[in-house]
């Protein structure tokens, strides 16, 4: 059964007298009583604004920044991970050339890498390797096995001999 506001059991009212209540008693009451409840209305209205304003600033200034970096990690592993893969061998157009008379196939010298590649960085499993700086290699070792780690450790201690790489594969492979 309802209780009203005394605390007093009360009948269930009739879809008639809800409905007054409603559109008739809440609207009239509200209408006397205007210059008490108005200024209360505002006054939440203004608390739930300012409570509203502190939590995104909250948000904005101490988890978006916690949320971008832990994106960011995300995005770096995903993107480590396709260029740390070595890439399909394609067809070459260096490959074998058949010769006019159709005799026994005949195979072309390979191409030697690119002065900007150096001998060699082709075969390493981080693509485009010598055009990549430090800060970028490091986080690519990671994803690389054994193998390939001493690859290019061996290609990086003939070459420009950087220590953070050096560094990091000794720490990898140790």
């Amino acid at each position: 059964m309802p209780v009203d506001q005394h605390g007093a059991v009360t009948e269930r009212k009739s879809p008639i007298e809800q409905a007054l209540d409603l559109f008739f008693y809440a609207p009239l009451g509200f209408v006397l009583n205007a210059q008490e409840v108005v200024p209360q209305l505002i006054e939440k209205g203004h608390q739930q604004v300012v409570m509203a304003r502190m939590f995104g600033k909250f948000a904005i200034e101490n988890e978006a920044p916690k949320q971008l970096a832990e994106l960011q990690k995300r995005v770096q592993k995903v993107t480590e991970q396709f260029t740390a893969r070595p890439a399909p061998a394609a067809p070459s157009s260096n490959g074998p050339v058949a010769p006019a008379g159709g005799g026994a196939t005949q195979t072309s010298a390979p191409v030697e890498s690119s002065p900007a590649h150096g001998p060699g960085a082709a075969q390493l499993a981080i693509t485009d390797y010598d055009s990549l700086s430090a800060s970028q290699v490091v986080p690519r070792l990671e994803g690389l096995a054994d193998a390939e780690l001493a690859a290019v450790r061996e290609y990086e201690a003939a070459h420009r001999g950087r220590k953070t790489i050096l560094n990091k594969i000794a720490q990898l492979q140790g």
